[in-house]
């Protein structure tokens, strides 16, 4: 059974909007875009 009690104390409010838009642009991560482009710059030096 659940014990609400104890289902609050654990209980973490989600963040605002303007926290979580801060929390997701802040973080550098590679996409398969930044990886196609490094390699086909790659390809375009060796050819030169």
């Amino acid at each position: 059974m659940i014990n609400f009690d104890e289902e609050l104390k654990k209980f973490q409010p989600s963040l605002d909007v303007n926290e979580a838009e801060d929390a997701i642009y802040n973080q550098d991560l590679t996409d398969i875009t930044d990886v196609l482009r490094e390699l086909l710059k790659e390809e375009k030096n060796k050819k030169k």
